[in-house]
């Protein structure tokens, strides 16, 4: 896959993902000529993986507190999500 064009690499992930769902509709409603649906598509893809690399970005940066057997924080260990 080709590399995020720079405007979508900086776009915040609530507005890449409304874009994305814009992308959808519009390919989902079946109005759009198949050159503009390929180039949509395009950018759809190019949405969905930045979204996505946000997304893992957040997670390995979540942390679960650990409490010692008194009750106290202890400190901090990555989240286990799986």
């Amino acid at each position: 896959m080709s590399e995020i064009p720079k405007d979508i690499a900086k776009l915040p992930f609530e507005e890449a993902l409304r874009r994305l769902e814009e992308i959808v509709s519009q390919l989902e409603g079946g109005q759009v000529p198949l050159e503009k649906s390929i180039e949509i598509y395009e950018t759809g893809n190019h949405l969905r993986t930045h979204c996505e690399a946000l997304l893992k970005n957040a997670e390995a940066r979540i942390e679960k507190i650990t409490l010692a057997p008194n009750g106290q924080a202890k400190g901090a260990e990555p989240l286990d999500v799986e």
